[in-house]
């Protein structure tokens, strides 16, 4: 997709929204107004249509700019902006191509797309660390229950939930939860009614503290991998929920550990 100069875009026409496929808009304004149309058409929000913004702070460009939507998704800017208006903007512009996208039928969760989302949650698992590995099938198993339950939602509706399961697989949680014997059906009912908030991710901070003393370096090496992750989708305009939160949670066990405590243990390229 070709993306015009700054601060407008062209929307496409969506039902409802706006007709005339040559209104310009401001993206950070019809984002908003395109979430909140949603919530009145009874679009289930759990926390509301609001859209909520995160700046990075910098002393110079290029600017980064988060925004996060209703149901959970992350988009980030995609582009080196000299300004934090523009980073702004830029986050809400592939926000709202994504939001407007999500319309499709094709983003719905169905039989086929289950399929596909379970294949390549096992592609995207295969190479990472051992503690993952070796409860990524349980994971994988959760993954599907978890979206079965879930079918007919979009997957941005969706994400929030998504993103906490993802992160119980990546933490090992999924893995300790399955050898305590809890059900695939215990376990989604537990956290489909849990948002993901400071809590939670302070819980997982304290796993990876109790790794850190097991095996000095290991937060070093996946707050790397996180950051090289969340940089790469950043830039390719991609989801990011997933990425950013993994970075929040070791950057949390990382404080808390002093910061400068952490070993020097080299990464590998």
């Amino acid at each position: 997709m070709v993306y015009p100069e700054e601060p407008f875009w062209v929307l496409p026409t969506v039902t409802g929204f706006y007709e005339d496929r040559d209104y310009r808009v401001n993206v950070v304004e019809a984002l908003q107004e395109f979430w909140q149309m949603k919530q009145s058409r009874g679009a289930e929000l759990k926390n509301g249509a609001l859209v909520i913004y995160e700046s990075i702070p910098a002393n110079s460009q290029p600017y980064i700019c988060f925004v996060t939507l209703p149901g959970g998704s992350c988009f980030g800017s995609f582009q080196n902006c000299p300004t934090k208006a523009e980073a702004r903007r830029s986050s809400a512009k592939i926000a709202l191509m994504n939001s407007v996208f999500n319309e499709h039928p094709s983003r719905r969760i169905s039989d086929e797309f289950i399929q596909k989302a379970v294949q390549d949650a096992r592609t995207s698992f295969k190479g990472t660390t051992s503690q993952v590995n070796e409860g990524t099938e349980s994971g994988i198993g959760a993954f599907r229950f978890m979206l079965e339950a879930n079918k007919g939602r979009t997957m941005l509706e969706f994400q929030e939930l998504m993103t906490v399961f993802q992160l119980l697989h990546w933490n090992g949680s999924l893995k300790a939860m399955r050898e305590r014997h809890c059900s695939r059906q215990e376990v989604v009912a537990h956290y489909s009614n849990r948002s993901l908030d400071d809590e939670m991710r302070s819980q997982m901070a304290l796993d990876w503290i109790a790794r850190e003393h097991d095996s000095p370096g290991v937060i070093r090496r996946e707050l790397v991998l996180a950051e090289r992750e969340l940089e790469t989708f950043r830039m390719a305009g991609r989801e990011l929920r997933f990425p950013k939160e993994k970075k929040d949670i070791l950057m949390i066990a990382h404080n808390q550990l002093g910061g400068s405590t952490l070993s020097s243990a080299s990464i590998d390229d």
